[in-house]
């Protein structure tokens, strides 16, 4: 989840909202690449998850971090939601997710050395307190009423409105976690190629990716249950978008669609202002109920912009956000998936043409298929795994042209590949023989 945005001063142009975005254009040597990644933490004694108060806690990990490793506390109020350090920060999720936002980084390389280096000190502050953290897409065992909440005023508002929105909300917020990579675009024609093929291939990194096969203490039914959480939680800001693969896609469309999706808050003076359900529309007229008279900033459009949730967002750069968490091969392997397929024009170029007969019913049904079947469903004639080698391929081709070595961190990738398998058929395996049906090895197997 989003921290408040810096966007800038007031809206007086309507051409604002779309030139913010595409002040985010920058030359291909300019392009940097920016992982994120949810982990849960939880007690070695009890397997609860971790509080955020006490001697064993999210505030004891950050206080540790902050004292050994030079981390800088982020506050909301009198608490500590965050940690921030060159150019990196480590946030919450609202039930306890810690979250490495990293550094913009050349390679991918450069973005596992990053992954190591936050481990290694998380691990030194978190073994001797007996604490751990798993990499897995959802939580396997614990309930709603298990999870601490987090004391940010976005989530206590968040909260209410997703419970009245949809199914499936406040199981993405509590106990769900994710990886995804941020990438960089050269103008607006280069962003629609690349939103396009991220949406189409998001199923493919939810495939690859799934580790989620367990939620309240038993299987699901769904290789990626995470993914399943996102189809059941608000329609109005989730998706495909099918809209991005229609003429006329541009700035300005993805705007029109972000003003419509109806805002969680306004945040002035450190504190979130609820305007759940109303529209940046009638703020953009100072009509908001919430602020009557007011007009937005440049900030305010910033922070909406980070409420919507499609299958791949854009901002001043483009994130993908399909994929579940896991161990750490695949915590370094996203990046490089995404960054062989988009920062290659040839590659670019290959992938668009892999997916561009893909009508948005199909789509939408490999959307499903992967969170149900991962590399093994299919939809409209189109079987996840060949489209996976596919693009696996076309990634390894365009990270070698790159010329950093990074095709290697595809290897976890090309091992599900050759076996049909991803992480969550060996937990689903290891739960039926060696575990006999239990979830108590996960915690350890599953730990980073």
């Amino acid at each position: 989840m989003s921290i408040p945005q810096s966007g800038g001063g007031p809206i007086e142009s309507f051409d604002q909202l779309a030139a913010y975005m595409e002040s985010g254009s920058k030359p291909k040597t300019e392009w940097r690449i920016g992982a994120e990644h949810e982990k849960f933490g939880w007690l070695t004694d009890t397997r609860a998850p971790l509080p955020y108060v006490g001697p064993r806690s999210i505030s004891a990990m950050f206080d540790g971090l902050a004292a050994r490793y030079g981390w800088s506390p982020v506050r909301e109020g009198a608490h500590v939601i965050g940690l921030t350090r060159d150019g990196a920060n480590i946030s919450l999720e609202p039930g306890g997710q810690f979250e490495l936002s990293g550094a913009p980084l050349l390679t991918t390389l450069d973005v596992a050395t990053e992954l190591q280096t936050h481990l290694d000190e998380v691990r030194s502050i978190a073994d001797p307190l007996g604490i751990r953290f798993m990499g897995i897409g959802a939580a396997p065992e614990w309930r709603h009423e298990d999870m601490p909440v987090m004391p940010k005023g976005r989530y206590r508002l968040m909260t209410d409105y997703m419970g009245r929105v949809g199914t499936h909300g406040t199981q993405m917020m509590y106990r769900t976690s994710t990886v995804q990579v941020n990438l960089d675009y050269a103008s607006e024609a280069d962003m629609v190629k690349k939103l396009r093929v991220a949406l189409a291939l998001q199923p493919v990194a939810t495939a690859l990716f799934a580790s989620s096969p367990f939620f309240d203490g038993k299987p699901n039914g769904h290789r990626s249950w995470r993914s399943r959480i996102w189809r059941g939680l608000d329609n109005s800001r989730t998706g495909m978008l099918p809209f991005v693969f229609e003429d006329g896609m541009g700035f300005q469309r993805y705007v029109d669609w972000v003003l419509d999706v109806p805002m969680y808050f306004v945040y002035r003076d450190g504190k979130y202002i609820d305007a759940l359900g109303q529209s940046f529309r009638d703020f953009l007229a100072g009509k908001l109920p919430a602020l009557p008279g007011e007009r937005p900033t440049l900030s305010d459009w910033a922070d909406h912009m980070t409420t919507v949730f499609p299958e791949a967002r854009v901002k001043k750069y483009i994130e993908m956000r399909g994929a579940d968490c896991g161990d750490q091969a695949h915590i370094a392997a996203l990046p490089a998936f995404w960054v062989g397929l988009t920062y290659d024009q040839t590659a670019l170029d290959a992938a668009w043409d892999l997916v561009k007969g893909l009508d948005a019913e199909t789509r939408e049904g490999l959307r499903v298929a992967a969170s149900v079947s991962a590399l093994q469903g299919e939809a409209g004639g189109v079987k996840l795994i060949d489209l996976a080698r596919a693009a696996v391929g076309l990634s390894h081709a365009g990270l070698a042209a790159r010329g950093f070595g990074e095709e290697v961190q595809l290897q976890p990738l090309v091992e599900s590949l050759n076996t049909g398998r991803v992480q969550a058929d060996k937990w689903l395996t290891f739960y039926e023989g060696s575990w006999g049906q239990s979830l108590v090895p996960l915690y350890e197997a599953a730990s980073l």
